[in-house]
């Protein structure tokens, strides 16, 4: 049986996110908008903190697709090759960015079907990049807000997709926004997968996890 918390406790879990944290913000390093697409998509099974040590270089001289193809593979896998999956990475990126040039005169667009079809980038990069560059209300869903919204009973799913709907569904309009960059700072910080930090988490009181530590 899926337990989902009712409206007006998603309400108060929210308030205090937003109490603790106005203004949250993704933790990947970019200049611009596609910048952003080139770290959320080099960020896949890899740390944020990986990739902001791999593109602080790289992003120096290489901020649009045009200079990225200048740069060339080789060079970008020299940039990132800290970063796993480097290779089919690096040709992802040189792939998206000769689309960007030639198809979109160099600009990132704002749909997500059409950033989806750009290689290496999947619904939760376009989410992401669409929240993050564009204020849009998509919702990235990550390992941590998967576990967050299964554990505390927010957005409870089976799949990412179902959690990304449970998402749209379940909390306040008003909160919808910021609402994956709260999900995911609290998992990664608090609630963590195989520690959560009970004691100190803001919403321990609303929240259905059954093994709570304190």
């Amino acid at each position: 049986m899926v337990r989902q918390l009712d409206y007006h406790t998603i309400r108060e879990i929210f308030t205090r996110f937003e109490a603790a944290e106005p203004e949250p913000k993704g933790e990947l390093e970019h200049v611009n908008a596609y910048t952003l697409v080139v770290a959320v998509a080099l960020s896949a099974q890899a740390t944020d903190v990986g990739v902001n040590r791999a593109t602080r270089a790289l992003f120096q001289i290489a901020d649009t697709p045009e200079k990225m193809l200048a740069l060339g593979e080789d060079a970008l896998t020299e940039h990132i090759k800290t970063i796993g999956l480097y290779r089919n990475k690096a040709r992802n990126v040189m792939k998206l960015s000769r689309i960007l040039v030639e198809e979109y005169d160099g600009n990132v667009p704002n749909s997500r079907a059409a950033l989806q079809s750009l290689p290496g980038v999947g619904r939760k990069t376009a989410n992401v990049v669409l929240n993050m560059w564009w204020h849009y209300p998509a919702q990235a869903v990550d390992t941590h807000i998967f576990r967050v919204g299964n554990r505390s009973g927010i957005c409870p799913g089976k799949t990412v997709d179902a959690v990304e709907r449970a998402i749209e569904d379940n909390i306040p309009v008003d909160f919808q926004r910021h609402a994956h960059h709260w999900l995911i700072l609290h998992g990664r910080y608090t609630c963590k997968a195989r520690k959560p930090m009970c004691g100190t988490c803001l919403i321990r009181d609303l929240c259905l996890f059954e093994d709570k530590t304190l």
